[in-house]
């Protein structure tokens, strides 16, 4: 399996992206999938998830501002990003857990072992 994100860019504070994660090679339908994210000098960290029946987590810092969702059809999760500040700039990447149907979700990069390459957001005050 490969993950390819995608859907970064240059946004003013205040903006919007939506980032995809699509995934080739077979379905992820029934894999725990996950967003981090890692600015410079810092570690990666969690953004938000999704589990392979669709129960969601949120770190504290995107709750109301971000929503993620997968399209099962189309082998595909997203972020969608609303207020974005300028603490919101990171490159960000998606994870897959390659467990199938784990019950529990986890919030740490160790946990999932397929990543995308990682998709720039820069968020500009």
């Amino acid at each position: 399996v490969q993950l390819q994100a995608s859907g970064g860019g240059l946004v003013q504070a205040g903006g919007s992206l939506r980032l995809s994660c699509a995934a080739s090679g077979r379905t992820v339908s029934n894999n725990n999938m996950g967003w981090f994210r890692q600015a410079p000098g810092k570690e990666r960290e969690f953004v938000a998830a999704i589990s392979w029946s669709s129960i969601i987590y949120y770190a504290e810092f995107v709750k109301g501002r971000f929503t993620i969702s997968r399209d099962n059809a189309k082998n595909t999760v997203y972020l969608q990003m609303n207020g974005l500040k300028p603490e919101d700039t990171a490159v960000y990447y998606c994870a897959a857990d390659v467990v199938w149907r784990r019950s529990v979700v986890s919030v740490q990069p160790i946990s999932y072992d397929l990543w995308g390459q990682g998709t720039q957001v820069t968020v500009s005050s």
